[in-house]
């Protein structure tokens, strides 16, 4: 089951050699519901994502802006475990046959084990971890086991990493960079922000690693926008904010929908 960072690498290749940007989405597991957490993700990834996040729900969601942290909460009081998540992975993955991360908080995982938590990541199929709180110098027991799974390490830069912070950085980095285009926590803005395009420059300079931007972007005109530096566009609050205004969970995967296939058209170049 493991080696699934190739996936991760193989998508996002694929979507360099048609000439456009890749469509990441961020979709918190136990929400609404365990299961329409999950049936929201492979939404997602039926509608025209490339890849997705699904977020493992914190307590102390210090990067995440409110719309994330209320469905966060709303998870949380369900009752979400660990065991849920990777449920969500798997069963996304099986379905879709696309690449599916975690993006978590170090916490969750230290606590839960660090061997543990990688291997039941890639034997549900997932590709890797986004995890924006764990320190490079500190990271090296988690990329170990997860080199040894098959699995991506994703680390998030932001516009005030220097450039000697970006290269160690992306060094120990693998499967794509996570640009932060704002300083700040996540959130749909009414601009993506002038810092994300000079970010993805410096990035680039690091690393060959695909540099994909988050934070703001919440329609097609915007997603157009960043897929015109970027190799890859992140869109997570207004995903959550479409399944959150929804008056029931099939009207929100109807929301999910429509907005995938909206932002899918962005990174295209058909908005």
């Amino acid at each position: 089951m493991s080696g699934n960072i190739q996936l991760l690498n193989d998508t996002l290749a694929r979507a360099k050699a048609e000439g456009r940007s890749a469509l990441i989405a961020y979709v918190p597991a136990g929400f609404p519901t365990v299961e329409g957490g999950i049936e929201a993700v492979k939404a997602v990834l039926e509608s025209g994502a490339d890849v997705v996040e699904v977020g493992l729900p914190h307590s102390d969601p210090v990067f995440d802006g409110p719309v994330i942290q209320t469905a966060d909460d709303i998870a949380l009081r369900g009752g979400l475990k660990i065991a849920d998540v990777m449920r969500t992975v798997r069963e996304a993955h099986a379905a879709t046959g696309k690449p599916i991360l975690v993006m978590t908080y170090w916490n969750p995982v230290d606590r839960y084990g660090v061997e543990r938590f990688a291997t039941e990541l890639a034997e549900a199929g997932g590709a890797g971890c986004i995890l924006p709180d764990l320190p490079v110098q500190e990271s090296a027991t988690w990329r170990e086991h997860a080199e040894k799974q098959g699995l991506a390490t994703v680390f998030v830069v932001a516009p005030s990493s220097k450039d000697e912070r970006l290269k160690e950085i992306t060094a120990a980095g693998s499967g794509f960079v996570y640009a932060a285009s704002l300083m700040g926590v996540t959130g749909t803005r009414a601009s993506v922000g002038q810092a994300a395009g000079a970010l993805v420059r410096r990035t680039r300079e690091a690393t060959d690693l695909p540099v994909c931007v988050g934070i703001g972007v919440s329609n097609g005109e915007q997603a157009a926008e960043v897929a015109g530096f970027a190799d890859g566009v992140i869109v997570g609050s207004a995903f959550v904010k479409a399944l959150l205004d929804a008056p029931d969970e099939a009207a929100g995967l109807v929301a999910v929908r429509t907005l995938t296939a909206e932002l899918a058209k962005g990174v295209r170049g058909d908005v």
